[in-house]
């Protein structure tokens, strides 16, 4: 049996940073990774101003705007209530929303996920791909058995973490079960090239006939495009039809530059998936302790999945450093913070959701930007999505506070 310090399950994003990071420390540090390759999954392609901010903290900042990392600095909600000029009128500039960051990262998730396993590779974590029937067993000594090249190994270690996401196999063997939210609606995501007409620096969300828009520009003419609907219409960016489907959703008179986009040339998969969150009671026993998609995960109509798993990455750091045991009582102080950050994430999902997808009554949409427009408290939670879930008070994250908004 082998040894090292720290044992991940998931070369993901959360996964390599914190491997990266640990090896500063001077850590011994072993990446388990099931795939050989990273393919296009459609999602986790924005990192939100706050979440920037955790790169910075973690030193990965510059290596993901050298792999391609694009700044978007304007947000314009063009939208059916609105003429183009009257949603131009009211652009957010997204600059210094977190002190020093010049606006939301966008950027090819399957390029962040190889630049970061490069960076843990770099900072001597030994990792390896193509693992699979990983058994993780807690403990006071833990270890890990997997399948790697045929043949089967053990590794012990002082601390095993699952960042495998949402299907993680390192929780299911803890017997740690989610409690998912119901599924109302759908996220569907294309990436296109040659979209040069669309500003660079501007991204878009919105009501654009029956759905949700979300325009994300990741610099150099590609631009993800998504759309979000109802689950009754299930079938519509799906087979052979879907990707000319979700084109045609932005070839609309309320999104100026929008025929461009549904002209626009497709160079990615077209795919569903959940509008939907999960939680989780106990993110950590004896031995293991769990971080990103694999501890919980937001639902993703808010963009905030990155930014979480990046901030789990430094907390689980700063808990290793700061506590020499590594017990489970050393990551209370992160499993405390992660609860109530996700909750608030929650109550930001819920509000856009609500705005954008579940509000299919105009009059109640605009009577709700109305409120907004007359008292700009009530734009907390949309400033929470850029700022980070604690820079807004918390008053913002309550029942009262969405009545306050969606009440008849």
């Amino acid at each position: 049996m082998q040894s090292c310090d720290v044992v991940i399950v998931g070369g993901g994003i959360g996964g390599s940073a914190l491997g990266a990071s640990l090896a500063e420390l001077g850590l011994s540090v072993r990446l388990l990774e099931r795939e050989t390759e990273f393919v296009d999954r459609v999602r986790g392609e924005f990192l939100a101003p706050w979440g920037v901010t955790e790169s910075r903290t973690l030193g990965i900042y510059d290596l993901l705007m050298d792999a391609g990392g694009h700044h978007v600095t304007r947000h314009i909600g063009y939208d059916n209530l609105l003429t183009p000029a009257q949603a131009e009128a009211g652009t957010l500039p997204l600059g210094d929303l977190s002190p020093g960051v010049p606006g939301p990262l966008c950027m090819e998730h399957v390029v962040m996920q190889n630049a970061l396993l490069d960076n843990a590779r770099a900072h001597k974590v030994d990792v390896l791909r193509g693992v699979s029937k990983v058994t993780a067993q807690p403990g006071a000594e833990p270890s890990v058995a997997y399948t790697y090249q045929g043949e089967r190994h053990s590794c012990s270690c002082r601390l095993i973490v699952g960042a495998d996401g949402r299907s993680s196999t390192v929780r299911r063997q803890l017997g740690l079960g989610l409690k998912e939210q119901p599924v109302d609606h759908l996220i569907s995501g294309l990436l296109v090239d040659d979209a040069h007409d669309w500003p660079e620096d501007l991204q878009a969300v919105g009501r654009a006939g029956d759905l949700e828009y979300l325009i994300f520009p990741q610099g150099g003419g590609k631009v993800r495009l998504y759309v979000d609907y109802d689950l009754s219409e299930r079938g519509r960016y799906t087979g052979e039809k879907g990707v000319c489907n979700l084109l045609a959703a932005f070839d609309v008179d309320c999104i100026p530059g929008g025929r461009g986009l549904a002209n626009a040339r497709p160079i990615g998969p077209c795919q569903s998936y959940p509008s939907q969150d999960a939680t989780l009671d106990e993110l950590s026993v004896d031995g293991v302790v769990l971080m990103g998609d694999a501890a919980g995960y937001t639902d993703p109509i808010v963009g905030q999945g990155l930014s979480v798993a990046l901030r789990d990455a430094r907390l689980i750091r700063d808990a290793l450093q700061a506590d020499s045991d590594w017990s489970k009582e050393s990551f209370s102080a992160y499993q405390d913070e992660r609860r109530e950050r996700v909750r608030r994430i929650r109550c930001i999902a819920r509000f856009a959701a609500t705005l954008f997808v579940n509000c299919v009554d105009d009059e109640q949409r605009a009577r709700a930007f109305g409120r907004i427009g007359a008292n700009s408290d009530l734009g907390g939670l949309l400033l929470a999505t850029f700022a980070g879930p604690e820079s807004v008070p918390a008053e913002v994250f309550t029942e009262q506070f969405h009545n306050a908004i969606f009440s008849p």
